[in-house]
């Protein structure tokens, strides 16, 4: 049985979650707000919200933890020349441009959208609103493509410190979701950022570099990286 948590309940332990044994890995409470001093304070402790619409807020901090070092990125040839192109063009002033935090509600709104690999999503409209919150705040950011003046890829996640929480990408033409990751991650290893947080193993993760690592590593890192000075420059797009 998982806790209930008040609106002034703090969040439990994170070694409090549940294990692949117990049938959800990883769930730790159920309850509370989506405000974002409930958010920053999750996030600070290794906790992200994850549920249906139908369901109350659900709380998870999985073990192993799905992370993506900046220094391990693998960028394939293919995406290699893809990238090649896109900054040429950029650089040119043509039809391709990557911007950070132009419309940070369109790239949640995109990534919300239905998908043809599954029925429903997430990213409900109390989920925008709170993430949303948390851009205008400075601590949620994304990264966009964009072609003609039309926002045709994106990602975004939640910035803490010297910590990047990944967070959901979405693309409307071939590969603009990689170019825009390329981007994000391209400007947090400049900015000394050392790993993104990517929650849950997938195989598409997984071809990007990514890996699962102990919560307890992790753990060490995020309470190191959370106590750096929130100075990234994210009016600062990063070329390769």
């Amino acid at each position: 049985m998982i806790p209930w948590l008040e609106a002034s309940t703090p969040f439990p332990d994170v070694a409090t979650a549940l294990t692949e044994q117990q049938g959800a890995g990883g769930l730790l409470a159920a309850g509370a707000d989506l405000s974002a001093e409930r958010l920053l304070d999750a996030y600070r402790h290794g906790i992200f919200p994850w549920y249906s619409i139908d369901q109350p807020i659900l709380w998870w901090s999985p073990d192993p933890r799905m992370v993506l070092k900046t220094d391990d990125f693998i960028i394939s040839a293919s995406l290699k020349k893809t990238l090649r192109k896109f900054s040429c063009s950029q650089q040119a002033g043509q039809a391709w441009e990557h911007r950070f935090d132009s419309d940070f509600q369109a790239v949640m709104q995109a990534c919300a959208a239905p998908r043809s690999d599954d029925t429903g999503t997430w990213i409900s409209p109390a989920i925008i609103d709170s993430y949303t919150d948390l851009y205008r705040r400075g601590y949620a950011h994304s990264s966009e493509v964009w072609y003609e003046g039309q926002l045709v890829g994106g990602a975004y996640g939640v910035s803490i410190g010297q910590m990047f929480y990944g967070e959901s990408m979405f693309a409307r033409v071939t590969d603009a979701s990689k170019i825009a990751l390329a981007y994000l991650v391209h400007f947090l290893r400049q900015q000394g950022v050392r790993m993104i947080d990517c929650q849950q193993q997938t195989r598409h993760l997984a071809s990007l570099g990514a890996l699962p690592i102990r919560r307890t590593t992790f753990m060490d890192h995020l309470n190191e990286a959370i106590k750096a000075p929130q100075i990234l420059r994210w009016d600062s797009a990063s070329f390769f």
